[in-house]
């Protein structure tokens, strides 16, 4: 019997042209949470960093452009490379956190939403194609993927756009370490709805909120210089606590979506995790192994950007998914039948993670 499953049909990304370097913040004036000036030298505070997190640089937007413009980019990518007509679009779902954000008026405008203007920018005169947006913390377009997926599996939708897109370059304070972490992008899956005797695309996911004791580990505040000027609200979170819940609780939800997909971890041939910190990653990484009981790590089996694309939120998994389809990352491939993991953990806290078959 032929049941309904959605795969990927096709995939696009938009990577920023200008690189930031670490040496770049080298005469940033550094405050701790507490607004008192760091003294310890910007060189040895940035030795430091790049090497917990691995960044060395990252991409930031040029001051003409905004969240929905690289969305619109991003999304244009996907459609070409997929092959579709725009038309035939049922949904177009955009997942950011902070709504355009201009270089000159840094405030978020969300209306309309970031979606709309992603149609209007595509030219889709299809008022049956339905845009809406969705605010999910970094796990935002595996959400975006985890609700086109139910549409599409339940008859009523055939094709879906899902982009992540952050500029959270113009959300970050100067004045504050972690600004170093964040970067800007844009990246976009098609998912289309297929027949098939067999389990292949997407075959399970699953999700968990924690937002008791872990709503505000990520949240907006001022800036950590008390002389700042500006009355801007920048992002902030709680690194220390934010490793230890993500740590502890995203191999578990992986755990979870394994087990629904009935399918072994040592079939996983990729497994795509939200890039946040390359400490964290490897650590989750073994942390997941060792809930079954495994010691060895198969090599490559984790694609990381982060060292040359910092953080850029929602769009790191769908630019690194990109990338890995396109055949942009080296030593990485990927071909029929193919298992790939897919993990985020973000602000709220949110965590979600996606079992994916090749078809």
């Amino acid at each position: 019997m032929k049941n309904l499953y959605s795969i990927i049909k096709g995939s696009g990304c938009y990577i920023p042209e200008k690189r930031v370097l670490n040496e770049d913040f080298i005469k940033n004036d550094f405050y701790d949470s507490d607004g008192n000036k760091i003294n310890t030298p910007n060189e040895e505070i940035i030795k430091k960093f790049e090497k917990i997190t691995e960044i060395r640089e990252r991409r930031y937007v040029t001051d003409d452009l905004t969240t929905s413009d690289i969305a619109y980019f991003a999304a244009k990518d996907a459609i070409k490379n997929s092959g579709i007509d725009k038309e035939s679009l049922d949904y177009i779902i955009v997942a950011h956190n902070f709504g355009d954000v201009q270089n000159n008026n840094r405030r978020s405008d969300f209306v309309p939403s970031l979606a709309a203007r992603v149609k209007n920018k595509l030219g889709v005169e299809n008022p049956k194609t339905i845009s809406f947006d969705v605010s999910f913390g970094c796990p935002g377009w595996l959400m975006g993927m985890i609700q086109a997926d139910y549409f599409l599996r339940s008859g009523d939708a055939k094709r879906a756009l899902i982009i992540g897109a952050e500029t959270l370059s113009r959300i970050s304070d100067p004045h504050d370490r972690d600004s170093m972490i964040y970067s800007d992008g844009a990246g976009a899956t098609i998912l289309e709805a297929i027949e098939s005797n067999e389990p292949v695309g997407i075959l399970s996911h699953a999700s968990r909120s924690d937002t008791l004791n872990h709503a505000f580990l990520l949240w907006m505040d001022k800036s950590n210089n008390p002389d700042y000027k500006g009355n801007e609200l920048f992002l902030k979170m709680n690194g220390r606590k934010l490793y230890e819940y993500a740590l502890n609780t995203v191999p578990l939800v992986v755990k979870e979506s394994l087990e629904k997909a009935k399918v072994d971890l040592e079939k996983a041939e990729k497994i795509l995790i939200h890039q946040a910190n390359a400490k964290m990653d490897d650590a989750i990484l073994i942390r997941l192994f060792k809930l079954f009981n495994k010691v060895e790590i198969p090599k490559n089996i984790m694609p990381m950007t982060i060292a040359e694309l910092g953080n850029s939120s929602v769009a790191t998994v769908p630019t690194l998914l990109s990338l890995l389809f396109n055949n942009k990352l080296p030593d990485h491939k990927v071909t029929n039948g193919n298992i790939l993991v897919f993990a985020s953990v973000g602000a709220g806290m949110n965590i979600n993670s996606m079992i994916y078959k090749m078809p």
